[in-house]
């Protein structure tokens, strides 16, 4: 192969001590470049309205290779003031034509091009794909972010709007809507005691059952509850005690603190009108008139009773007695608690009442375990079968024992009603329903403030991907300044080297 064909390959990074090792320019040649640089910043000032010259004083440094190129086009810009000598007389030209001598001199040009190579190469072009590759990556942690906030927000209104559905509640004004849903609650356990009725099947067969286990006396106390409410509803806790109704009943108010905003609507509006009482001014001209009585020697009229004989006589004989108690309007209210009131907890239904309540669910839990323990001995074939000992006992077929179980079960389900509960605690806890109704508005409080960072975060997105796009023109112009340069390099050397190929590696092709 001939000596000038053999390619000069030249590693990018090591170019400048390449330059210098082979003695094309100065190692101190960066102090000789300032004055060129000076020169240059003051020849930029008066350049003539050219698209050319524009295009290459734009997005990068100006070096050697710019100056050769504003030359060739100020020579025809000036052509006008070239003399018959071949010499320009404008000071634009022979300022541009000192600049690249400046250059020429100990290639002083060579070094400024292969530093400005290198550091596009290395710095430059890097950190701006690293700009880029950061604000890709906001954007992906926001799509996260966001996917995030809406599964919580999601998740937070769901809740909300579950337990408001199970209240039957809009969510609006929670706790008036709770106070208002109260009203609900004697409906609500009236249906349950309309389905209490049909478990005499199943109560008569316990009671027959624990009074052949135990004995006859025993039995009259087997779910005394349920066997009443079965027989006379859903009374108060005082009929159910004491055995007659009361004949008034005062039951405690409920103690619920209405929220300030909620009960500002509930207030009545007086508008901007102050109630106008007149001027009417209470005098001792309109005071009330009692007349010309003199009350002061006046006596009480007693009808016909004469005191003063009864007095006289020492007896009240002849005080006439004869008046009805209805006449009289005094009522006579009997002994103990016959037709009394009832208050406090009596006031209350056995179903409303917190141990009553759980008296009765607690008989149909025990109801339901005798069932469940009936169907499993018809059902399973064993030798230890209690009832078949029972001679007393009738026989029951499985699906009777199964439609006795499926009432029970549904009105025990009907008592741990999620909404019943919910209802029965906030009318005898006021704190359950401080605690009910913060969860619900934190949920709201979420809810809303997961909608907040969405929004923020899709703003966040928006700029970051405005900035990653920014990026990208300033990215690709340096990049194709850059090979330009690196072509140039490589030309320029190939000369000093008669025409040899020249390669940079690990240039801006690599990148």
């Amino acid at each position: 192969m001939n000596e000038a064909e053999i390619p000069i390959d030249i590693h990018t990074g090591k170019l400048q001590d390449w330059l210098i090792s082979r003695r094309h320019v100065k190692k101190d040649w960066q102090k000789y470049i300032l004055p060129v640089r000076e020169k240059i910043n003051s020849a930029i000032q008066d350049m003539p309205v050219h698209e050319g010259i524009a295009k290459l004083l734009s997005g990068t440094h100006i070096n050697y290779f710019h100056c050769l190129k504003i030359i060739d086009i100020l020579k025809e810009t000036e052509a006008d003031s070239k003399n018959l000598f071949g010499r320009y007389g404008s000071q634009r030209m022979k300022d541009w034509q000192e600049i690249s001598k400046l250059y020429e001199r100990d290639n002083l040009y060579l070094a400024e091009a292969a530093s400005i190579l290198v550091r596009n190469v290395n710095y430059e072009v890097p950190s701006l794909k690293k700009q880029i590759a950061k604000f890709e990556q906001l954007q992906t942690e926001c799509d996260k972010k966001i996917a995030d906030y809406t599964k919580k927000e999601s998740t937070s209104q769901s809740e909300f709007n579950n337990v408001c559905k199970q209240i039957g509640i809009s969510g609006d004004k929670i706790k008036n809507e709770l106070v208002e849903k109260l009203k609900e609650l004697p409906d609500m356990y009236d249906k349950i005691c309309s389905k209490i009725v049909g478990l005499n099947p199943a109560i008569d067969l316990y009671v027959l059952f624990t009074k052949c286990i135990i004995n006859e006396q025993q039995s009259q106390f087997c779910l005394p509850l349920i066997k009443y409410i079965a027989e006379n509803g859903n009374t108060t806790v005082y009929e159910w005690s004491f055995g007659e109704p009361p004949l008034s009943i005062e039951p405690d108010p409920i103690q619920i603190e209405l929220d300030v905003e909620e009960n500002r609507d509930n207030q009545i509006d007086f508008g901007d009108d102050a109630i106008d009482f007149g001027e009417t001014q209470l005098n001792s001209e309109d005071a009330i008139d009692f007349g010309d009585a003199d009350l002061q020697n006046e006596e009480i009229d007693w009808g016909g009773i004469e005191l003063e004989n009864a007095e006289k006589n020492g007896s009240i004989e002849n005080i006439d007695v004869n008046m009805s108690l209805e006449e009289s309007g005094i009522v006579v209210e009997g002994g103990g608690n016959m037709g009394g009131v009832a208050k406090g907890n009596d006031a209350l239904t056995l179903l409303d009442n917190p141990k009553t309540r759980t008296l009765f669910i607690d008989q149909l839990m025990e109801l339901e375990a005798f069932l469940k323990m009936r169907m499993y001995e018809i059902s399973a074939d064993t030798q230890y079968n209690t009832f078949s000992s029972l001679q007393d006992l009738p026989i029951e077929s499985t699906e009777s024992v199964a439609s006795m179980l499926d009432l029970v079960q549904v009105s025990i389900g009907q008592m741990m009603e999620k909404k019943i509960n919910h209802l029965h605690n906030i009318k005898h806890s006021p704190r359950y329903v401080d605690t009910l109704a913060a969860q619900l508005k934190q949920k709201v409080t979420i809810s809303k403030k997961m909608n907040s960072q969405i929004d923020l975060t899709k703003q966040k997105k928006i700029e970051a991907h405005d900035q990653a796009k920014s990026i990208f023109p300033i990215l690709n112009l340096i990049i194709d300044k850059t090979k330009e340069l690196q072509y140039e390099i490589e030309a320029d050397i190939s000369k000093k080297y008669n025409g040899r190929p020249v390669n940079l590696m690990g240039g801006i092709k690599s990148l």
